[in-house]
């Protein structure tokens, strides 16, 4: 399997460092270790390894990535609301602006 062994000992020491209860990808986690440690992790100890690995993270990554999505979704609204108040607010302080210099002009031209 020509895999470069630096990278899956990277592997392993991420995969090592997240707090995991599945006891499937525990045990080849376990086994994994120690074959890299004895220096005899063949093909398939770590095939069967990156195999649990999948298992174990591809519904989480598709699970962050639909929540992702739902976020980037949410701020989109967000946005358009902030931009909609803000456009809102604009036209509001106008009007307060154009108010406020007609009661001036009344204020200047008699007593009220």
């Amino acid at each position: 399997m020509g895999l470069d062994r630096t990278r899956l000992a990277a592997l392993v020491a991420t995969v090592g460092a997240f707090h995991v209860t599945d006891r499937t990808l525990r045990t080849a986690q376990e086994r994994i270790e120690a074959r890299l440690t004895a220096g005899d992790a063949d093909d398939a100890a770590i095939a069967g390894y990156l195999d649990a690995v999948r298992r174990y993270f591809a519904p989480y990554e598709r699970e962050a990535s639909e929540q992702l999505k739902h976020v980037d979704r949410e701020l989109e609204r967000l946005y358009q609301l902030q931009y909609n108040f803000a456009a809102e607010r604009g036209v509001v302080a106008k009007r307060v602006d154009a108010v406020r210099g007609v009661l001036e002009a009344v204020a200047e031209l008699g007593p009220g």
